[in-house]
């Protein structure tokens, strides 16, 4: 049985007692980023380290809301989000990992910028699904959840499936007039 995730407070899997490391990201054109993800085994042991070392890897990089295990080298279908404190963030669910994504329903589909860390010098115009409801699978408990969000959470949540997919932002652009450099702030 799917139950809602209705915002269970940050779930971390330091709560698991699995202390996560920072690993280094992968930069495009890395091969991994190109291959679908296998499904996991949400409970098994090396799952929840996946998904404590995302949490942690997220956390200490600046202006990320969001980190999917290819994006760290490892090509699995799981992720972590928390858009807290982002300015265009309508709907908030906390620090979550989710495994074996899948989007059961999305609908006013919007355009917006993306960025990414994998595509560090790049941000580009994708046309995203406003309001989402994806079914997953949290890491370590195996508990099936229905997350139901909009707004800049339902892209997040988009962007970090379509990595769990082999796909990065630019191949949603809808052409080289949609992609520009990234701004960099000194």
């Amino acid at each position: 049985m799917t139950v809602e995730y209705a915002g269970l407070g940050d779930w971390t899997v330091e709560a698991l007692g699995e202390p996560g490391q920072v690993r280094p990201v992968v930069t495009a054109p890395h091969p991994v980023l190109g291959q679908a993800g296998v499904e996991v085994d949400p409970t098994d042991a090396e799952v929840v380290r996946l998904a404590a070392d995302l949490v942690a890897t997220m956390r200490v990089s600046p202006g990320c809301v969001g980190l999917a295990a290819p994006q760290i080298g490892v090509g699995a279908q799981v992720f972590a989000v928390d858009v807290t404190g982002h300015p265009k963030t309508v709907t908030v669910h906390g620090t979550f990992v989710l495994c074996n994504a899948r989007i059961v329903e999305a609908t006013r589909s919007r355009p917006g910028r993306e960025g990414c860390m994998s595509v560090p010098d790049l941000t580009g115009d994708v046309k995203r699904a406003s309001r989402l409801v994806v079914d997953g699978v949290l890491p370590g408990t195996g508990a099936p959840v229905r997350l139901v969000t909009d707004g800049f959470e339902a892209r997040a949540l988009q962007h970090e499936i379509d990595h769990c997919a082999g796909l990065l932002f630019l191949d949603r652009v809808a052409g080289a007039h949609a992609v520009y450099q990234r701004k960099v702030y000194l």
